[in-house]
């Protein structure tokens, strides 16, 4: 039988703090730096952490706008947002660098994560504000996405992401937050989504639809109620199904 090995990621620093609880069962972190969440205290903290459960940290970037979580598309010149993503990302190496733990990864987040899936002016603009960072750390991104395409034809090493927990539409965006069945809640259902995600490299998607889907990293967001029930379970019931955490 097949033996999988896999990276689970939780979005965290978000001011939920859950993460002791949380990281005993993923192997990668993204941490939110100041834009949308976060500061020097919680990321120090949350960094400490990761450290101590031996789980990799990435820089979690959005918008500059703690008022909606990040989650809201935002109208701002280019050279401000690319001053605010490189700031944040700056302020979370250096805390890294004082804790002597490597950065590994760069996500951007909310809506700055969507907006550059399909814009491809707003998606060259990220990458040119992160480009001095291409050759040293992976950009997670989602799967067929603009800014995955762009990433890879400007050099950047990429990983592909899935998430665990939100449902898809047949075109593989995220079913909208504003919608009741953007998010799955019942670890049970998050269990069969990413078995399927994994072995069959596919995904049900809101309409019933069995559609492509090629991930490298699955992402349980840290900030949801439902974050350590659904972690605990996937711990206890991957390995039933040969697939095992990378940590």
């Amino acid at each position: 039988m097949k033996h999988y090995s896999i990276d689970i990621n939780c979005d965290v620093g978000e001011g939920v703090g859950n993460e002791a609880d949380l990281f005993p069962f993923i192997s990668s972190c993204s941490i939110a730096c100041g834009g949308h969440a976060g500061d020097y205290e919680s990321m120090k903290a949350v960094v400490a952490l990761a450290k101590k459960h031996h789980v990799k940290i990435g820089a979690h970037p959005s918008y500059p706008d703690k008022a909606n979580f990040g989650r809201v598309s935002m109208v701002i010149s280019p050279s401000l947002l690319q001053e605010s993503i490189q700031k944040q990302i700056a302020d979370l190496a250096l805390i890294c660098m004082d804790e002597a733990i490597a950065l590994q990864h760069i996500k951007p987040h909310g809506a700055l994560y969507n907006d550059i899936a399909k814009d491809e002016k707003l998606a060259n603009v990220f990458l040119a504000a992160i480009e001095i960072y291409k050759t040293r750390f992976k950009l997670y991104v989602p799967p067929g996405s603009v800014v995955a395409h762009r990433a890879v034809e400007m050099g950047f090493q990429i990983v592909l992401e899935a998430f665990a927990d939100r449902n898809y539409r047949d075109d593989l965006s995220l079913v909208p937050r504003k919608e009741t069945n953007a998010l799955i809640t019942d670890p049970i259902e998050v269990l069969g989504h990413v078995v399927m995600l994994i072995k069959e490299k596919c995904v049900l998607t809101s309409t019933g639809r069995k559609t492509p889907i090629v991930a490298e990293t699955f992402c349980v967001h840290g900030d949801t109620s439902s974050a350590f029930q659904i972690l605990a379970y996937l711990s206890k019931e991957l390995p039933n199904h040969n697939i095992f955490l990378a940590k």
